[in-house]
């Protein structure tokens, strides 16, 4: 019996076919660990639970990779009042999580990668996409770089918008080209506290959160995989983004043919 998933993109049900036969890989968007989980994590964790389950006993042999975002600009805010350095708070509430996981049941994934031990894959996949036209340093000398929503005109496709349809960005008050450019690194900021930067080719910072699922999914899966999941909520704009963050096929195929199911 064929096994179909709903695919966002096509808004039908498609067979899933491996890219490598036998074997299926599948990114979940996991977690941001700024506070305890609830039960929307919770459902999320056992969906993909569920498929893998499924999957597996059909005989194929998964790969879940679910990442923890660990820094991120909920994280240092919660920090303060949480009474903790940011890194032991994102430490605290990823244990809570994992808790959380156990008590109803849910496997644990394949590889559970934080973004702040990937941060030099952000880099080189920033650098990939600015040398490719899609992505270009702020002029104001802050070191934010941004995604080049104009760049590609195939943008908005995962959910089926198109220019004035897409929702603009958070105006920051910082040089983007473009209301709906988004964050790939936020420069460094005095007001946050150096142990949350990295250095960077165009200045010290951190990433920004789209970019950071791009970076691990394709350090875990390699450049083509089977399912990238996640919350409903997620769509817009962290799906549509992470999916169109990854590089073009000049560089690399975006999406390649990828089942995304949320």
């Amino acid at each position: 019996m064929t096994v179909r998933l709903f695919d966002t993109r096509s808004r039908a049900l498609q067979e899933l076919v491996p890219v490598v036969p036998g074997r299926v890989g599948v990114y979940v968007c996991g977690p941001t660990v700024q506070s305890s989980p609830h039960i929307g994590h919770l459902r999320s964790a056992l969906s993909y639970d569920l498929l893998r389950r499924w999957l597996e006993h059909r005989g194929l042999a998964v790969t879940l990779i679910r990442n923890v975002t660990d820094v991120d600009d909920k994280i240092l805010a919660a920090a303060p009042a949480a009474g903790a350095e940011w890194w032991a708070l994102a430490h605290r509430v990823e244990l809570e999580f994992a808790d959380a996981y156990r008590a109803i049941g849910v496997q644990d994934p394949t590889h559970e990668p934080r973004a702040t031990g990937h941060v030099g894959e952000m880099i080189a996949l920033i650098q990939r996409l600015i040398d490719a036209g899609h992505a270009y340093v702020a002029d104001d000398g802050g070191g934010d770089v941004y995604f080049d929503v104009a760049s590609w005109p195939d943008y908005g496709s995962l959910t089926r918008q198109r220019g004035d349809d897409l929702v603009d960005g958070e105006d920051d008050g910082r040089a983007k080209r473009g209301p709906r450019d988004f964050a790939l690194w936020k420069g460094r900021k005095a007001s946050e506290p150096v142990s949350a930067q990295w250095s960077a080719p165009w200045g010290a910072g951190r990433p920004g959160w789209h970019i950071e699922c791009s970076a691990m999914a394709e350090r875990y899966l390699g450049a083509e995989f089977d399912v990238h999941g996640g919350g409903l909520d997620l769509r817009v704009p962290h799906h549509e983004t992470s999916w169109r963050s990854r590089p073009p096929p000049a560089v690399r195929s975006p999406g390649c043919g990828c089942t995304t199911a949320w």
